[in-house]
This record gives structure tokens, sequence and C-alpha cells, in this order.
């Protein structure tokens, strides 16, 4: 029976060049000569620092225009509160979203069963698994979830037929 799982990935290893991208151009920029102004990350959260309000809302610009050259799509950024460190110093923990929460897994199912389509959803783990008798209705399915879910990135793989 054709299948195919909706996943929402991120590329690891464009995300650190990225981040690593970012540092370099956060270390060379004269508006940064002198301040604190870095980008850390562990594993999938992110921690921008700098000297003040205005210049950590710099890094982040710094970050999302490397992000978006590398192909990475900025609806994963998940941003958290910013947080005053010690004396001025200032610091904003951003997650990366990675898989589909449950809550996105069922928003999915209920529109495809919503939808009238002859195929049929089901939630394991952080994927969503879509079957259906024909090619032409997975790839209806695949359409119908570009245009409706604007939350996160959708990537379609393991398409078996």
């Amino acid at each position: 029976m054709p299948s195919f799982d909706v996943v929402s990935e991120v590329n690891k290893v464009e995300l650190a060049n990225s981040l690593d991208q970012a540092n370099k151009e956060i270390t060379n920029r004269f508006d940064f000569k002198g301040s604190d102004a870095r980008i850390e990350s562990k594993d999938l959260e992110v921690t921008l620092h700098a000297d003040d309000d205005f210049k950590l809302s710099q890094v982040k610009e710094v970050m999302i225009a490397k992000m978006t050259k590398r192909g990475i799509d900025t609806r994963v950024l998940e941003e958290g509160k910013k947080e005053k460190v010690s004396g001025n110093k200032m610091k904003e923990i951003i997650t990366i979203k990675n898989g589909i929460s449950q809550e996105l897994g069922k928003k999915i199912v209920k529109m495809i069963k919503d939808s009238k389509m002859k195929v049929q959803a089901s939630i394991q783990g952080e994927t969503v698994r879509v079957t259906g008798a024909k090619r032409d209705d997975l790839q209806n399915a695949m359409q119908l979830l570009k245009t409706d879910v604007t939350e996160v990135p959708l990537q379609f793989n393991n398409f078996r037929d």
C-alpha cells in the first residue's frame, strides 16, 4: 500500500554552519567591537548573548540572515524570553523545533480526515504516516498539507509505492 511520512526536521549540519558563520560576522563587525556579543549552541538550544537589548536584536538578525542563506526555515525558531544577566548584559534562549508536536499531529490527521480524501493518517511518534490506495491521492494529500500547515516547515519522506 502506498504511503509517506510527514516530518519536520532541521538539517543539523546546516544549522551548525549558519551559527558558525553568524559568530564570525559578529566578531568582525565594527558595531560589536569590544562587546560580549556571541551565539552559543547546545543540541537544539541556541543562546544569544549581547551587552544590551539593541545589540541582542542585532545578533538575532545576523543569525536569522545566516540561517536563511543556508536554507534553514526560520519557522523552526521558538523564541524564549530575554533575561538580564550580570550588570547590563542580556541573553535570550531560542529553542529549535524538531519533529511534529502531538497537537500538530492531531491537527494534520483531522485535516486529512475532513478533506474526504481516500487516505488515512496516523501519528507515529514525531511523524505522521499517510497511507492510501493510489499515488495520486497521496500527492493530493501532500499538496493539502503544504498549503494548509504554516506553523512549521514540513518534509515528506519514505514515499513508498
